[in-house]
């Protein structure tokens, strides 16, 4: 049956609340939105609008999809960060506001050779070869080339299925001639015979949830997001016990390591990199929110000063 949108967006929102969807009256709208092609601005302007029969069992076949716990993401296939828009799908984790903080600071560092505000005392590069290790969407890589003029990125993913999107990606932002991209776990694609692979900044927002707290996420998040990028072992830390040790054979002189982490994981983090004498100037830095969220250090000379 025909409906006039106010009534038909009143009937969406008490169903998503009713299946527990906690931004219930902002998702319905923006369903109807991606539906019909109409920006949110001017969604008032179609409260009065006759919908046929059609375009209501659409609008109610993407409701069922929301109601049962896809998120919101995936039915539209977009999400913003740093800015930017980004095509994502259940193969890649959906970029999330928290990880700004991780890209803010990357490229505080790469324009101004400054993290968390204060000036490194690390010689002034020209340009910056960084690695996105388990890229995703390309969601950090992508956004330090885009934000960036003196990069050259790679993205790297153990997954095919992401790498595909990282790809589309920069293919949207049109950054098809400023990054590659390499399939394969963590360091392996840049393993050579006789010499490694070399990056002036090596960056990754792993999977670092705990095991065990995995069935206690959001269903949006359990259920869809991909497991591969959120499970990071018993502790959440077996990607960091991998890379911190082979990541220093991968950075060039005065090379940059920096890495997302748990709001409970600081102190575990810094500790490995502390006791690793490749590695010095070693910090961390909280979110906006005050929680911490960043970890970075520098690849030490010969020895690191005791």
């Amino acid at each position: 049956m025909s409906m006039r949108v106010k009534e038909l967006l009143n009937i969406g929102e008490k169903q998503l609340k009713e299946c527990g969807v906690a931004d219930a009256a902002i998702d319905n709208k923006l369903l109807y939105c991606f539906l019909m092609h109409v920006p949110n601005s001017r969604l008032i302007l179609e409260y009065q609008r006759i919908l046929d029969d059609a375009q209501c069992d659409e609008y109610f076949k993407l409701l069922d999809r929301r109601s049962a716990g896809e998120p919101l993401q995936y039915i539209v296939g977009i999400q913003e960060f740093m800015g930017l828009t980004f095509r994502v799908n259940d193969k890649v984790l959906i970029p999330r506001q928290d990880t700004e903080v991780l890209v803010e600071n990357a490229v505080s560092v790469i324009r101004e050779n400054k993290f968390g505000g204060e000036e490194l005392e690390l010689k002034k590069k020209k340009e910056f070869e960084v690695l996105d290790i388990g890229c995703g969407s390309g969601a950090v890589g992508l956004s330090i080339a885009k934000l960036c003029d003196n990069t050259k990125v790679t993205c790297s993913d153990v997954s095919e299925d992401a790498l595909s999107v990282a790809k589309q990606n920069a293919s949207f932002l049109g950054l098809n001639k400023d990054v590659t991209f390499e399939t394969g776990n963590l360091l392996m694609p840049f393993k050579g015979r006789f010499r490694n692979r070399r990056f002036d900044m090596i960056i990754s927002n792993p999977p670092y949830i705990k095991s065990s707290v995995i069935p206690t996420l959001q269903r949006e998040v359990r259920e869809h997001e991909p497991m591969v990028a959120l499970d990071g072992g018993s502790d959440g830390l077996d990607i960091y016990r991998s890379l911190i040790p082979e990541a220093a054979d991968f950075l060039k002189k005065e090379g940059v390591l920096m890495f997302e982490i748990g709001h409970d994981q600081m102190s575990a983090v810094k500790g490995m990199l502390d006791a690793d004498d490749r590695y010095e100037n070693v910090m961390g830095l909280q979110d906006l929110a005050g929680r911490d969220r960043v970890v970075f250090a520098t690849l030490a000379g010969k020895k690191k000063k005791k």
